[in-house]
C-alpha cells in the first residue's frame, strides 16, 4: 500500500468491487481498503444458515453477469461469500484486507488524508463503499433488562445452540428476525415476537420474483414515466432508512406472513415499549400494526410495478387477490420474563449508519451523507452502496453496478 494513491476506495463489499471493475475500465489507479481479513463483505457477518433474500437472477455484478443456472432459487451464506471472492478475483481488484480507515479528513495541499490501522495516506479522490450495515443498532431499554438474560444482536447470531436453554424474545420482524423466527421455531425453541412495521410482500409476483419487478421498475421505470421507486420519489428524507419487505431465501424462497406465524404457536406482541427488570411491557396496538404491515406493499411498491407492467406492455398474469386473514392472537401488554421461561433476547433492530471516521462536513441531520447521486458536496469524495442512493435498489448486489458505473465515471472525469 503505497503513502500517495490517486484513488481510494474504502469497502470491499459489492459496492467496492463493482466501482474498482469501473475504474479499472476507465484506467483509473486506485486502491480498495478493506477493515475485514477476509473477503466477502457482510455476508460473513450472517448467521449460519442465512440465505440470501435475493434471488440468482438479481446476482449481476458488472463483469460478471448471472451465468446461469436456476435463476429463481437463492444461494447460502457461504456461497454468497465465495461469489464475491471469485469476482474480486476475475477483476484483479487491488485490495488490502485487514486495514481499518480511523481517520478521514482533507489534506492540507488538497485531496484527502486517509489514517489507517496501518498508517497514513493521501489521495486526491476517495469512493465511500462501507455499505448499508455498519453498526448494529440495540435500543436503549436493552441496559434495562436483567444481567442473567442473554442478549445477541442479530450481527451476532448464529445458531439456535447458541441460546441458553429456553423461550426467545426476537424484539423486530424483519428479514433477519423473520427468518431467524422460523429457524428457532423449528429447533423447537418457544418464540415471542415483538412486532415491527417492515412491510410484507408476497415472494413472487404477476410471475416473476418480487426483486425481479423492482430491479426491472427501478431501473426501466422512468423511461415509461414510473418514478416510484427512485429517490426523488421518496415522501420525506427519511424514507431512505425504510426496511425491505419480508421476504425469506430460505427453502427456496418464500413470504413470511406474521399471522401465520403466530397460528404456528409462535407469541406475537406489539412494539416493545419498557423494560423493567423482569417486566416487558408491548404497545397494544398488535391489531393496527398487522394490519399496516399487510397493507403497506399494496400502498407503494405493488402500484409501481402495476404501473411499470403496464406502462411498458408487459405480458405478465395478474396475481390473485390475497384472501382476507383477520386472525388475531389473543397475548398480553406485559410479559414476566422468568413466567414466560424467556432466556434470551434477539435484537433484530437493524444497522445504523456510521460514518464518524470521516472529520469532514460529510452527512446530513439524519446521518447520510450529502450527495447527488454518489457525488458528495465536498470536491474529490464520493459514496457508493447506500440504500435509495438513487433507487430502492441501490444498494444490492444487482442494483449497485450502474450508481457505481456513474460514480467511476465521475471520478475519472473530475
Amino acid at each position: 500500500m503505497g503513502r500517495s494513491q490517486d484513488t481510494v476506495v474504502i469497502g470491499a463489499g459489492q459496492a467496492g468491487l463493482a466501482t474498482s471493475y469501473w475504474l479499472t475500465q476507465l484506467g483509473v489507479e486506485h486502491q480498495i481498503l478493506e477493515r475485514r481479513d477476509t473477503l466477502g463483505g457482510a455476508f460473513q457477518d450472517r448467521w449460519d444458515s442465512f440465505y440470501m433474500n435475493t434471488p440468482n437472477l438479481s446476482l449481476d455484478l458488472p463483469g460478471m453477469p448471472f451465468d446461469g443456472g436456476d435463476r429463481d432459487a437463492f444461494i447460502s451464506r457461504d456461497a454468497a461469500v465465495n461469489l464475491f471472492r471469485r469476482y474480486a478475483e476475475l477483476i484483479a481488484a487491488p485490495i488490502h484486507t485487514g486495514v481499518d480507515v480511523t481517520r478521514l479528513s482533507a489534506a492540507p495541499q488538497g485531496g484527502f488524508l486517509v489514517e489507517t490501522s496501518l498508517g497514513s495516506l493521501q489521495a486526491r479522490k476517495v469512493v465511500l463503499a462501507t455499505g448499508a450495515y455498519q453498526v448494529p443498532k440495540i435500543p436503549a431499554v436493552a441496559a434495562n433488562l436483567a444481567a442473567d438474560v442473554m442478549q445477541l444482536h442479530t450481527h451476532d447470531y448464529r445458531n439456535p445452540e447458541q441460546l441458553p436453554d429456553g423461550a426467545v424474545l426476537i424484539v423486530g420482524t424483519g428479514q433477519s428476525g423473520g427468518q431467524i423466527a422460523e429457524e428457532l421455531h423449528d429447533a423447537g425453541r418457544d418464540v415471542h415476537l415483538a412486532i415491527s412495521v417492515v412491510p410484507e410482500a408476497p415472494r413472487r409476483y404477476r410471475g416473476q420474483d418480487l426483486i425481479y419487478w423492482m430491479l426491472e421498475t427501478g431501473k426501466h421505470g422512468p423511461e415509461f414515466g414510473v418514478n416510484a421507486l427512485t429517490r426523488e420519489a421518496l415522501p420525506s428524507p427519511i424514507a431512505r432508512f425504510a426496511p425491505n419487505p419480508l421476504l425469506s431465501g430460505t427453502d427456496g424462497g418464500h413470504s413470511i406472513h406474521l399471522r401465520e406465524l403466530g397460528r404456528r404457536g409462535m407469541h406475537l406482541h406489539g412494539h416493545l415499549e419498557s423494560v423493567d427488570d423482569g417486566d416487558i411491557t408491548f404497545s397494544d396496538d398488535l391489531p393496527e400494526r398487522l394490519a399496516a404491515v399487510e397493507s403497506a406493499f399494496g400502498q407503494r411498491s405493488r402500484k409501481a410495478i402495476d404501473a411499470y407492467i403496464a406502462a411498458a406492455g408487459l405480458d405478465a398474469p395478474e396475481q390473485s387477490p390475497v384472501p382476507e386473514d383477520d386472525w388475531l392472537p389473543v397475548e398480553p401488554v406485559q410479559v414476566n420474563l422468568a413466567d414466560a421461561g424467556i432466556t434470551a433476547v434477539l435484537w433484530a433492530s437493524g444497522y445504523k449508519l456510521d460514518f464518524a471516521f470521516a472529520d469532514l462536513p460529510l452527512v446530513d441531520e439524519w446521518g447520510y451523507p450529502k450527495h447527488a447521486r454518489g457525488v458528495a458536496e465536498i470536491p474529490g469524495l464520493f459514496v457508493v452502496g447506500l440504500p435509495w442512493l438513487t433507487r430502492h435498489y441501490s444498494s444490492i448486489v444487482g442494483g449497485v453496478g450502474l450508481d457505481a458505473e456513474y460514480v467511476a465515471g465521475r471520478v475519472a472525469g473530475d
